[in-house]
């Protein structure tokens, strides 16, 4: 029945039509990932030099995309910002990533009171909200990127070592599983050398969604002033200081940061939930 639904000509052309959407949100995810790694040489000019003098000026040949309140160059101060806004999410996500799949290969595997003291100690954090996580460690250890990232990691934790320990509980009545258990290999050597690897493309299509999600946590905080330093090109950064150009009439350097963390936003949920898809319709 699964086979057959699969290969309808209305699915079909479905997923030919979302092809499009995909590969240009791939485009999108690579471009944004090579201006970080190159902002130092894309930036015409130095993002934090501030020019009172040409305050809210509006594009010209020198300053491609205007300059805010401060007369900072909005264009070398969104290519720098990428650097900031994605390395971020990047940190939030290798952590809870790291940590929830080990909680919850370790949860499944061993089962038992391990397995009941893990699962309901991460199910604990889902009652305490990330931003809240966030703004209480902000408050008492003060502004950066370091404090928002543990607190982002923590709160996303839970969700990547309950979808882990899932996986790792189907895997395990796999019948290679006990096929290797016969062959007298150990169960790290069974998680390490065949359970993570293969769940890893689940988690990994995950890690790319929770991506999305940590990236406007934190321009979030940003805006909020929790984030990075005010000096720190930043794209929630330059949505707050944008705040004043928009109330005199000039909104381009608060518009083109947002617009630059919705569209980062979907590429990578699109991207992410595209790559979850394609395990799925390989599993079956």
């Amino acid at each position: 029945m699964t086979a057959t639904l699969l290969h309808r000509p209305g699915l079909a052309r479905i997923r030919t039509a979302r092809a499009p959407l995909q590969l240009l949100c791939l485009g999108f995810v690579a471009l944004v990932v090579l201006t970080a790694l190159l902002a130092p040489w894309l930036a015409p000019e130095d993002p934090n030099a501030v020019d009172l003098g040409n305050a809210l000026a509006g594009p010209s040949a020198e300053h491609l995309l205007g300059v805010d309140a401060s007369g900072r160059d909005t264009f070398s101060r969104l290519v720098t910002g990428a650097r900031t806004s994605l390395l971020g999410p990047l940190g939030v996500v290798a952590f809870s990533t790291l940590a929830g799949v080990a909680i919850g290969v370790t949860a499944a595997w061993r089962g038992g009171w391990l397995d009941s003291v893990l699962s309901r100690s991460t199910e604990l954090v889902f009652a305490f909200p990330g931003m809240l996580l966030a703004i209480l460690i902000v408050s008492v250890y003060g502004e950066g990127l370091l404090a928002p990232v543990i607190a982002l990691a923590i709160a996303y934790l839970p969700y990547v070592s309950r979808l882990t320990r899932s996986l790792v509980l189907a895997e395990r009545a796999r019948p290679y599983v006990e096929a290797y258990q016969v062959q007298g290999h150990s169960g790290p050597q069974i998680c390490l050398r065949h359970v993570i690897p293969g769940i890893a493309p689940v988690v990994l299509a995950q890690s790319t969604i929770n991506f999305g999600y940590a990236l406007i946590d934190l321009a979030g905080l940003s805006f909020l002033g929790l984030g990075v330093p005010a000096l720190t090109p930043d794209w929630g950064r330059m949505v707050f200081d944008g705040q004043s150009a928009v109330q005199h009439g000039y909104p381009l350097s608060a518009i083109l940061p947002c617009a630059a963390i919705v569209l980062t936003v979907v590429a990578f949920n699109v991207v992410g939930e595209r790559w979850a898809d394609q395990v799925a319709r390989r599993d079956r």
